[in-house]
């Protein structure tokens, strides 16, 4: 029974966070045409020295562009593209780069 409560537990925290990171995919496709550039129109780079977002996990995204524009990571280039963005820019860019394959 323990177990179960544990498992039961977990699932429902885990819906919960994705709850939470879920943005527009829509609102995150017109966004993403700033990051195209660098990231290719479909979340794939051109450029080895620029990664891959599509297909990435929304909660890396988040994470990743809220370091970007907090601060806490730093890159020439991403840093101030990210300065700019909202919470809700950056969830709906994480749905977007998610959706695709």
């Amino acid at each position: 029974m323990k177990k179960l409560s544990l498992v039961v537990l977990a699932m429902a925290m885990s819906v919960g966070g994705v709850a939470q990171a879920g943005g527009d995919a829509a609102a995150g496709k017109a966004k993403a045409k700033t990051c195209a550039g660098c990231h290719g129109a479909s979340g794939i780079s051109n450029n080895p020295a620029w990664p891959n977002l599509a297909g990435q996990k929304d909660a890396y995204l988040i994470k990743a562009m809220k370091a970007y524009r907090d601060g806490t990571r730093k890159d020439p280039m991403m840093s101030p593209m990210a300065k700019n963005l909202s919470d809700a820019d950056i969830a709906n860019l994480a749905a977007y780069y998610s959706s695709l394959k």
